[in-house]
């Protein structure tokens, strides 16, 4: 009898025992998930709060990509004089001695970034950029930014990067992206990852808006700069303001107030406030311009400023080939999301100077095309005039629609694509984030202008399923 009733006390305590283990468990589970959603307080943390070690660094192409280019990185709040040290890449560590290097002081800004829409914390940070200029071109250097005293822990470690070569002939590579928005850190980071895989001597990285999903979430700027890691700091990148760059709580008028402080782009834009939004470039003998799309549509002004602006730029041109990058499409993928301003206002100047590429985001669908439809079912296109591309790299996808202008069509699947220019031919692939090619064309130009493009046989054809839960 003493057994049963020491074994019927010694189940009640274990019952005991396992009822508050599970309640423990229970309110750590409720407190996971209390904050942002999928990750945990410790991930969160480091994505959001800067420390003295430098975080988010990001290399920017600039107006002379020759002999200069842009970094960014952020700090707290704590180092408010911050610097950059560069010196020319050799085989051993003999790049450290002093008379290797040099020293350029950074600017610092101090940022309060709260974003009270998404309940996300405060955050104080020091954000610190410097444009390192007088460059040898085609030449590799290293570089490393910090704060300027002998500890490691302010310090960041060394990057690699080459400035572009002189010689307007030489082949270069850059991947293109379509809107990255949503599920950065778990989602996009393949496709970021798996384009460096494929092309790691690539020499930059366009993106066509959209990079993230609120403009004012510091969180989810963070998820943007974790998925790219040391990418962003060893591959120039250029970048043109989606609408989600733009701040909604004021209707979209107002510019991320943490696109400035985390990139520096060329400011040759038309007026002050397209500064970093609206600009070009010139990359060996391409030249890329970024119209910023947004602002196009917010006022009559920036719309009318940027149309007289792209026609100057373009009246001017000496390069071979022209590449504009835009968030909203000049031809859209789906009936109802028409841009017809827009289209307007650029087309004319587009056909009127022959311009090559037009790389645009915002539909979260593939499509690739002309204004007419003179390429569909054809393998060569002569006389062929501008192709438009549509592209999204993450997941957040949309139905499309069968369209004039559509040479190849494509929904449900992440892309990127890599193109490269090879002195009088451009050679373009789409590829899905498991490395299969989705499209593909080359296009040439002749010393009169005239260009050729041949389709190339893709080895994805079929349209994706469409089994899940669209945001």
């Amino acid at each position: 009898m003493k057994k049963i009733i020491f074994f019927l006390l010694a189940l009640i305590v274990l019952i005991a025992c396992k009822t508050e283990e599970n309640k423990m468990h229970f309110h750590d589970e409720e407190h996971h998930h209390s904050h942002y959603s999928s990750m945990s307080n410790v991930d969160a943390h480091k994505l959001i709060f800067p420390s003295r070690t430098p975080d988010r660094i990001i290399v920017n192409l600039t107006e002379d990509a020759n002999h200069s280019f842009a970094v960014n990185w952020r700090t707290n709040q704590e180092i408010d004089t911050a610097y950059v040290q560069i010196a020319e890449e050799t085989h051993g560590p003999d790049f450290l001695l002093d008379d290797n290097k040099q020293q350029f002081i950074a600017n610092t800004e101090f940022i309060i970034v709260e974003n009270t829409r998404d309940q996300e914390p405060l955050v104080k940070a020091a954000y610190h950029s410097a444009i390192i200029n007088n460059l040898t071109p085609g030449t590799n250097y290293v570089y490393r930014v910090g704060n300027g005293n002998n500890s490691n822990d302010t310090w960041s470690e060394w990057f690699q990067i080459e400035t572009p070569s002189l010689n307007q002939n030489k082949p270069f590579s850059f991947i293109y992206f379509g809107d990255a928005q949503n599920d950065v850190k778990s989602m996009w980071s393949r496709i970021i990852r798996k384009s460096y895989k494929m092309m790691p001597e690539v020499d930059f990285m366009l993106h066509a808006g959209d990079l993230i999903n609120h403009s004012e979430s510091d969180r989810e700027w963070g998820e943007w700069f974790y998925a790219g890691s040391f990418i962003h700091a060893t591959v120039p990148s250029i970048m043109t303001p989606g609408n989600h760059e733009y701040d909604k709580s004021v209707d979209r008028k107002k510019i991320s107030a943490l696109w400035r402080p985390q990139f520096t782009l060329p400011e040759n834009g038309p007026l002050e406030e397209l500064k970093e939004t609206c600009y070009f470039l010139d990359y060996q003998n391409m030249k890329v311009i970024s119209i910023d799309a947004q602002s196009f549509y917010n006022n009559e002004e920036s719309a009318n400023a940027q149309t007289k602006w792209l026609d100057s730029i373009l009246a001017k041109n000496t390069k071979k080939w022209v590449t504009i990058t835009m968030h909203y499409p000049i031809y859209s993928t789906k009936i109802g999301r028409d841009n017809k301003e827009l289209r307007e206002k650029l087309k004319p100047l587009i056909d009127k100077y022959n311009v090559d590429l037009v790389l645009q985001g915002h539909d979260h669908t593939y499509a690739r095309g002309y204004a007419s439809n003179q390429g569909l079912g054809k393998t060569i296109v002569q006389d062929a005039g501008t192709v438009y591309a549509v592209s999204v790299s993450g997941p957040k996808m949309y139905e499309s629609q069968n369209q004039d202008w559509m040479v190849k069509r494509g929904e449900y699947v992440q892309l990127f694509q890599i193109i490269t220019v090879d002195n009088d031919t451009i050679n373009y692939n789409s590829y899905t984030a498991k490395g299969d090619v989705y499209d593909s064309f080359s296009l040439t130009k002749n010393k009169k202008g005239k260009k050729t493009l041949i389709n190339n046989e893709s080895e994805v054809s079929i349209r994706f399923k469409k089994d899940f839960v669209k945001k």
